[in-house]
């Protein structure tokens, strides 16, 4: 009987000096496990069998209604509504700009081409963000590089080469190139901000002591110097979207909540006094809100032709190239004003369906990022969210007479060459985010 037991028992596998491995190996991959949760990535999945291995790769659970939150679905659906928003923003790109560039003595095809070489620029800084492995992206060195070119560029708006549009000195012009460098701040800030502070976390969990401020002075240097040099410039848009960056970032993070609202009220009280102390800014405020007593020709002008163009749109609107307030009655028809053109041209379908695709992208982004387990990740998607999709909803209300002209483009359609290649970076480096979700992750493997 003694036998037959010990032949029934499986062998264990010794090593040449009668170690046993098993608990060797049992314990290397407990202590990967613990390395990797330890810096936010991705623990491996116990190997177990029949129902429920690989349980979380199971695609079954996403039937009916719940199709909406699977990862799968939202990753291509990302991608293909920014496509959509590429090759509609460039139809309409021409069909809002051909007068104007006819008025200027240019070809009615000038701003088209322009806008199809940038897209094409645009596509290949997607390819590189999408194919580069992540964890290029959490390089500090090479980041914190980047990001320091970018806010030299911004620095040399300041300089003979800056150039001041609308009131804003946020351009730089070398030689042929207008550049608007705020832009590339935006995609640099939604990388190095989630990097740092997952860094601050990784050191907070290694030594089990709680955070101080002082620990957490690196991302708010980061983040202040954006929003101060982007402020400085007077271009109150694009700091706007800086600050909601920033504000999603810490709070995606372990940045205690009450220094995180303490430091939201110091930014609305700063915001309040740098409108207060311009009358131009607080002109189009109470215009927006108390309306225009002097005529449509002051600081009401823009946003007056703006509600023409979508009241003569009506339901299924004028049709492509036949819209009126392009032949030079509404400023900018091609660039921050461009939803106008849409209303007008295609209506209030067009209008809703281009609104639609931006709640399809931020619905996908914010799907991926909650179901991905990478902090990193998932804190740099949640970021470039509110980048595009708060942009986008900006933009929106603007030209309704929401909110007051602010000067900020829609993303992937307004004409504008930083604009557009700065987003479809983000585009790319957001789906290279989206892979540390496991289905997608299993998926893209298959593929």
């Amino acid at each position: 009987m003694a036998e037959t037991e010990r032949k029934r028992r499986k062998p264990r596998t010794t090593s040449s000096n009668g170690a046993i491995e098993a608990p060797r190996r049992q314990y290397a991959v407990r202590k990967r496990s613990q390395a990797t949760a330890r810096d936010g990535g991705v623990q491996p999945r116990r190997a177990t069998s029949g129902k429920n291995r690989d349980e979380s790769l199971d695609f079954a659970q996403y039937r009916g209604w719940r199709m909406f939150l699977n990862p799968l679905w939202c990753y291509h659906g990302f991608f293909a509504s920014v496509l959509a928003l590429t090759f509609f923003g460039l139809v309409m790109v021409f069909s809002s700009s051909s007068v104007t560039m006819v008025a200027a003595g240019a070809s009615p095809w000038a701003q088209f081409v322009s806008q199809m070489v940038f897209a094409l620029i645009g596509f290949v800084f997607m390819a590189i963000g999408r194919f580069l492995p992540l964890r290029v992206f959490e390089t500090p060195r090479f980041m914190y590089g980047l990001y320091g070119v970018c806010m030299v560029m911004q620095l040399l708006t300041f300089s003979p080469f800056g150039v001041e549009v609308y009131g804003n000195r946020g351009w730089i012009k070398l030689g042929p190139i207008q550049l608007q460098p705020a832009e590339s701040l935006k995609l640099m800030l939604c990388i190095v901000l989630p990097l740092a502070l997952q860094r601050v976390r990784a050191i907070h969990r290694r030594s089990g002591r709680q955070p101080t401020l002082k620990d957490y002075l690196l991302p708010l240097a980061l983040f202040v110097a954006a929003v101060g040099l982007v402020i400085c410039g007077k271009d109150l848009g694009t700091c706007m979207i800086l600050v909601f960056i920033g504000l999603v970032a810490f709070a995606t993070s372990d940045f205690p909540k009450k220094w995180l609202v303490a430091g939201g009220l110091v930014a609305l009280a700063f915001i309040t006094v740098f409108v207060v102390t311009s009358s131009n800014r607080m002109n189009r405020i109470l215009a927006t809100y108390r309306g225009c007593e002097d005529g449509a020709q002051t600081v009401c002008y823009q946003s007056t032709h703006a509600r023409y163009a979508i009241a003569s749109g009506g339901m299924f609107g004028v049709g492509i190239g036949n819209s009126r307030e392009k032949w030079n009655y509404l400023p900018a028809a091609h660039n921050d004003f461009i939803y106008a053109i849409i209303c007008e041209e295609l209506g209030f379908v067009g209008g809703l369906l281009v609104l639609l695709l931006f709640v399809v992208i931020g619905w996908c982004m914010l799907v991926v990022a909650v179901k991905t387990p990478n902090r990193f990740a998932s804190s740099l998607i949640m970021c470039m969210t509110i980048w595009i999709v708060g942009q986008a909803l900006v933009n929106i209300a603007v030209v309704l007479g929401l909110l007051p002209v602010m000067g900020l483009p829609m993303p992937f359609v307004s004409a504008g060459g930083t604009s557009l290649i700065m987003c479809l970076a983000a585009a790319g480096v957001c789906m290279n985010a989206m892979r540390s979700q496991p289905q997608i992750r299993a998926e893209r493997a298959k593929a």
